[in-house]
């Protein structure tokens, strides 16, 4: 009886645990509804206009322009970069291409999605995305693992016939993130997530050492940047250990019998 109890309060506290799991494989972003994104773009990564994730930042620009955007990635997302070029009705041939680079300014390669497109003379709009790998908490220094913190978005238009330079063309991009969770954890995190606008500042003016702290730039995630450590695996490695603990005890009591001698010696 008791082993019974056991078990129905491990089987409620498995799916107790497996709600939030479940919950963190849906999108993480969510369109912002305060209207808040960018309607500029910047010319450079330094001037790069920043939005979060789940906004629609918008531009207008020329084609031959270089349109920069930046967001925040965190560790454990799989982030998705969608842009729309919008040309005039009348033009050239034009392939656009969208870019994403890491706090590092390291180009990211995309695992799937039409990173380049052409747009033929019929055409006055296109679609361009792109699938990043998922961010990792850390990774060898040899390595080319997206890590945590800002992203780049670079629109450009590229082999634009000479008669369509500083054509008016209009943009829109927009990002999302899928949590991956405890399936792409690692055994560390990086001691800053890496951003732009790290400077150091005294609290009293006089230079101490001890007073400056580390100010980064505004840009971050919803809930912040997270630590890196815990993931829903921290989860389920319990639950595995309860039940594997549950069911020594139930073995334990399904071998050892009554508990009485099954012969009675002689004379007792």
């Amino acid at each position: 009886m008791r082993f019974t109890r056991a078990l129905t309060a491990a089987v409620v506290l498995l799916g107790l645990a497996a709600a939030p799991a479940a919950a963190d494989a849906s999108p993480s972003a969510s369109p912002s509804p305060d209207g808040g994104a960018p309607t500029t773009a910047g010319t450079s990564f330094r001037t790069a206009a920043e939005f979060e994730q789940g906004q629609t930042a918008t531009a207008n620009g020329a084609a031959g322009d270089y349109l920069y955007w930046s967001f925040p990635a965190d560790a454990e997302q799989r982030p998705t970069v969608k842009a729309t070029v919008k040309l005039l009705e009348t033009h050239a041939p034009q392939t656009w291409r969208v870019d994403v680079y890491d706090g590092l300014r390291r180009r990211q390669a995309c695992q799937w999605g039409a990173q380049t497109r052409t747009a033929d003379a019929r055409t006055s709009s296109l679609e361009l995305a792109c699938v990043l790998r998922t961010v990792r908490a850390w990774s060898e220094p040899w390595s080319n693992d997206p890590l945590p913190g800002t992203y780049y978005l670079r629109l450009t238009a590229v082999n634009v016939p000479a008669s369509d330079l500083g054509m008016p063309v209009s943009a829109e991009v927009r990002v999302e993130s899928k949590d991956i969770g405890g399936a792409a954890a690692v055994d560390g995190s990086l001691a800053e997530p890496l951003v732009p606008g790290i400077a150091v500042t005294s609290g009293d003016g006089k230079g101490d050492e001890d007073d400056k702290s580390a100010v980064l730039s505004a840009i971050e995630p919803e809930d912040g940047w997270s630590s890196g450590w815990w993931s829903d695996r921290w989860v389920w490695s319990g639950i595995g250990a309860v039940l594997a603990a549950l069911a020594g005890i139930g073995g334990y009591a399904l071998t050892r019998g009554s508990g009485r001698p099954s012969r009675v010696p002689p004379g007792a």
